[in-house]
């Protein structure tokens, strides 16, 4: 099936915090910079580039989570629009998606330095942290005393010369091994990593012996040694650095309004939490890492997920968008009840449940067949009407949550008003709103009265930008 590009676009990656841009000199290029914010808020979104990792962004049973996420999507929210994020592994591949213009800025754990800074302009720093020499401990560091670990480790960086190691590609570690192998007086050996590889992969590889060292920004590495003990994170190669996000250069307008948001939601609770929920709960961090339902590693997105292959396949969907009407529904919970009474995987009212086949709606089983049943009769009544199968997935998916009384109303007000009956973004979904008015739920082609159409617009929005998620991260 082909899905209308929405608004959340994914290249599969990793990487860092800054909102970056690379700036050209010519006219046009100087034209998009300086109205960039305008240009945000007349599309309706901002485009961000992150990475794919378990602290950016990643899906976690069923669930989009991450630092940068979270805290990108209330920057939406105070500028008023939609958030679409790119995601991307390779470092250098961010910032030449920032540079053509493809995002507005990069958002991701980067650290702020000179040689990005000739490209790109920088925030405020919203933190600081420090890099750290990743080494494996020794195999019976357990049965150890404090001094004989430390005189199996590196602790002096002097002691570098002539050591291998292995760098995320792009990253700011490359720069500072540099610095540091003339700082002391000897070389280094620097190796950047596949561009595939992120600063946790290159972590996991030092502590199952593949490699023997590399860099990690502490905060980071200090996540990675709660599921990974055998570790040592304790010897500093940098100062304390800043991580900042970045835009592009000439874009004055759109730094000062980031910066003055940055500096008022710093002063509160909500990103305090947020930043201890990312990067301080390691109890949370080593429960992600060794679920199947990570993305990043276990790359389930729940327990059912080989009942729905099988009941999607019946009803001719990609499973993945099945699963994210679910965890719009429940968010996979069998024993899930809704103040209205509806029970369930699938949320079924009783009368719905029993008249598609669930005696018990919340055994599992029952209520995905049920669940089923019900969509391949709205897909069936849809088809007389909505011929291209990737539209009337959304007729479908807004009939399961409100009726399909509801939606041949939004239509006949879309055909009357000018608009397009069979297609739902822009048309009848708009409809679907002003059923809301008493011009409209009044108006003589309406059968079905008053109804508040945002929490449906929103459940098809949500589905479908969730399952483009799914889609990109989740095989």
């Amino acid at each position: 099936m082909k899905f209308p590009r929405l608004k959340v676009l994914f290249l599969l990656g990793i990487t860092a915090s800054i909102f970056s841009s690379c700036g050209k000199n010519d006219d046009s290029e100087t034209d998009h910079t300086q109205h960039i914010l305008q240009k945000i808020k007349e599309r309706g979104r901002l485009i961000a580039i992150t990475g794919y990792n378990a602290i950016s962004y990643f899906i976690y049973k069923g669930r989009t989570m991450g630092f940068e996420y979270e805290l990108v999507k209330k920057l939406g929210d105070h500028l008023g629009v939609d958030v679409e994020f790119i995601v991307e592994k390779d470092l250098n591949k961010m910032f030449e998606l920032l540079d053509s213009a493809k995002g507005d800025l990069i958002a991701y754990n980067l650290t702020v330095t000179k040689e990005r800074l000739q490209k790109v302009d920088f925030t405020n720093y919203h933190n600081t942290t420090q890099q750290v020499l990743v080494q494996r401990l020794p195999k019976r560091w357990r049965s150890m005393k404090m001094h004989e670990i430390d005189g199996y480790l590196i602790r002096n960086q002097i002691d570098l010369e002539g050591k291998t190691i292995y760098v995320q590609a792009g990253s700011s570690y490359v720069d500072r091994l540099e610095n540091l192998s003339d700082e002391i007086g000897g070389d280094i050996n620097i190796i950047e990593a596949s561009p595939d590889k992120t600063a946790e992969d290159l972590i996991e590889d030092v502590a199952s012996g593949e490699i023997d060292f590399t860099i990690a920004d502490e905060n980071v590495a200090q996540l990675s040694q709660a599921y990974l003990p055998d570790i040592d994170i304790s010897t500093p190669v940098s100062f304390p650095q800043k991580i900042a996000w970045a835009v592009h250069k000439n874009t004055a307008e759109l730094i000062d309004t980031i910066n003055t948001w940055i500096e008022a939601v710093r002063k509160t609770p909500e990103y305090y939490f947020l930043y201890d929920k990312y990067y301080k709960n390691r109890t949370a961090f080593r429960a992600r890492m060794r679920s199947p339902y990570l993305s990043q590693t276990g790359g389930k997105i729940s327990e059912f997920d080989d009942m729905l292959k099988k009941y999607a396949d019946t009803l001719g969907w990609d499973w993945r968008i099945l699963a994210s009407q679910i965890y719009q529904e429940s968010q996979f919970d069998p024993n899930a009840k809704s103040w209205a009474g509806a029970t369930g995987l699938m949320q079924l009212m009783p009368e719905t449940a029993i008249s598609y086949g669930a005696q018990d709606p919340n055994d599992p089983t029952q209520s995905l067949s049920a669940g089923i049943n019900y969509l391949k009769w709205l897909d069936n009544f849809w088809k007389e009407f909505i011929e291209d199968d990737d539209e009337r997935i959304k007729f479908v998916l807004a009939s399961y949550n409100i009726g399909f009384g509801h939606i041949i109303d939004s239509r006949n007000l879309a055909l009357k008003y000018g608009a397009d009956p069979n297609k739902w973004f822009g048309n009848v979904e708009e409809y679907l709103l002003k059923k809301s008015e008493s011009k409209y739920f009044n108006d003589s082609v309406v059968k079905n009265g008053y109804c508040r159409g945002i929490e449906t617009v929103n459940y098809v929005k949500e589905i479908l930008e969730r399952y483009e998620q799914y889609k990109q991260l989740v095989g």
